[in-house]
């Protein structure tokens, strides 16, 4: 009887042994490969990709991809991810990830996080970043887990994930000049003279770009231009958008272009796609729709 438990006293200081050593060996393995990761065993995530899908007058939409590693002996279970944004250091967006997160022991995943930002809070980092002359920046996820199967007796797991990259500046778009040509019986040509400014260090293209141009609360004109529009990088590129308009839909206007500039408003509406030429993930289709407004007396008198 005696022999028995000696011998399951062997066995289980070898399991304990043989746990020990492969612990270590898996310590040693996260701390081999840096960055992020650190000599403790547990779940590992990095930033995989950062792409902006949307922009809008008021709002951003993004998508911000983690590999999350587990390196864990058993199975890592979250019903629930709280995550935060940030730019520079200042948060930018808040969000709640709901899908359920099962990742074998020794798998990985990839996760997708939507992010809305608020044009105007990304306005005041992207001038203050302007302002201070820096052309690189750190966006930052602070995420926390809710378990299904604690890990060390907690129910919650919580990791920061940082990664640098270039400072990212949305394009601005001004109406120099709205310009009727010759008014004609049955036509008039209408092109509208904008300027794009590009502060990237990369330039970029607008495709499929669609615009109308509404003046005094009347639209009076829309147009195309399928062709790719190259926006040189940190310079502003002079572009004229060409459409042709019924006479009936201007001529109206006329009394007041000519003796009610100051009072006569005017919006002129863009849709495109936005493509980093250098072909990176942050501008990838990205739909830009701008709205610019201003009065007629706003634009060049030549």
């Amino acid at each position: 009887m005696k022999k028995g438990w000696i011998i399951a006293l062997v066995l289980l200081l070898i399991g304990i042994v043989g746990a020990y050593v492969w612990y270590n060996g898996l310590k040693n393995k996260a701390a081999a490969e840096g960055g992020s990761y650190d000599n403790t065993l547990k779940p590992r995530l990095e930033m995989s990709t950062l792409s902006i899908t949307d922009i809008d007058d008021d709002r951003i939409k993004a998508n911000v991809t983690l590999l999350i590693d587990n390196p864990l002996p058993v199975e890592f279970k979250a019903n629930r991810l709280a995550y935060t944004v940030l730019i520079a250091n200042t948060p930018v967006s808040t969000d709640t990830y709901q899908k359920s997160i099962a990742i074998k022991s020794g798998d990985s995943t990839f996760v997708t996080l939507p992010v809305t930002i608020l044009a105007k809070k990304l306005v005041q980092v992207l001038k203050t970043l302007d302002r201070k002359d820096i052309d690189s920046t750190t966006y930052a996820v602070r995420s926390q887990f809710d378990l299904d199967i604690p890990i060390l007796g907690d129910r919650t797991f919580k990791a920061n994930i940082t990664r640098r990259l270039p400072a990212i500046y949305l394009p601005s778009i001004k109406i120099e000049d709205i310009d009727f040509g010759k008014l004609g019986l049955k036509r008039t040509d209408v092109a509208a003279k904008v300027a794009i400014t590009n502060k990237n260090r990369f330039p970029l293209k607008f495709t499929d770009t669609q615009y109308t141009v509404i003046i005094d609360g009347k639209e009076i004109a829309t147009g195309s231009q399928p062709e790719p529009i190259l926006i040189k990088k940190q310079a502003t590129t002079p572009v004229v958008f060409p459409v042709t308009v019924k006479p009936g839909q201007s001529l109206g206007l006329l009394p007041k272009m000519l003796f009610d500039k100051k009072d006569t408003p005017f919006r002129v509406t863009m849709r495109c796609k936005l493509i980093d030429k250098d072909s990176s993930t942050i501008f990838n289709k990205s739909k830009l729709n701008m709205v610019i407004r201003g009065t007629l007396a706003d634009l060049k008198n030549d």
